[in-house]
């Protein structure tokens, strides 16, 4: 059965997707704190902050900030337009990430290492399905991927691709951890994130129907 958007819907619907918006940001940090626990190998953006945090001192999570913020400045020749969600990206992530590194240790044994792993890239598919899910705006990175994709006219494929590829070699080559981690990742992720999307994603109607549904009422 359809769900109708009245006005009333569809402003509690606001609270709910601040707060699935703030609980996939936390949780996207703290998935990315357990997978480079695991030692393993994380995904290419994380191994370029890994490498980073090695040769220029700070936290992974700081730079994780510092990159986010430096990506969305690219987002001005593009004329990409942040939403809630995508400050929230840069502000949220790397926080989370520096507190679970605080909270977890080293796991001692494979056994250890590849649970760890396996359970960073679940919940990193699950937070990406709830702050994708909330339609606040996306983070940085997929921001700048769709941009250049509307200015140059190649396959977001191609763009996503040649993106990560740049940014994993420049962190391998900073001695960021590459391995079976990142591999597993970049295969896993995409139909993790497509399957929790389909349980997190925000109805369309309650974010631009509103005014549809005043007119009706």
């Amino acid at each position: 059965m359809a769900v109708t958007y009245t006005p009333a819907r569809f402003a509690d619907a606001l609270p709910r997707r601040l707060v699935q918006l703030l609980a996939g940001l936390v949780l996207y940090g703290s998935s990315m704190a357990l997978m480079l626990r695991a030692s393993l190998g994380g995904n290419p953006w994380d191994v370029l902050h890994q490498g980073l945090s090695r040769h220029l001192g700070l936290s992974v999570g700081t730079w994780v900030t510092i990159m986010g913020a430096l990506v969305l400045l690219l987002w001005i020749p593009l004329r990409q337009r942040p939403g809630v969600g995508t400050v929230g990206n840069v502000l949220v992530l790397g926080m989370a990430m520096d507190v679970t590194l605080g909270l977890v240790t080293p796991p001692a044994g494979w056994a250890a290492r590849i649970l760890l792993l396996t359970a960073g890239i679940v919940l990193n598919g699950l937070a990406t399905g709830l702050y994708i899910g909330a339609r606040l705006g996306p983070g940085p990175r997929d921001g700048l991927m769709t941009g250049l994709h509307r200015r140059t006219g190649r396959s977001l494929r191609l763009i996503r691709t040649g993106i990560e590829l740049v940014v994993l070699v420049a962190g391998v080559l900073l001695g960021g951890t590459f391995g079976v981690g990142t591999i597993a990742y970049a295969l896993a992720i995409g139909p993790l994130a497509q399957f929790f999307l389909r349980w997190c994603t925000v109805p369309a109607a309650a974010v631009a129907g509103a005014p549809e549904a005043a007119r009706k009422g």
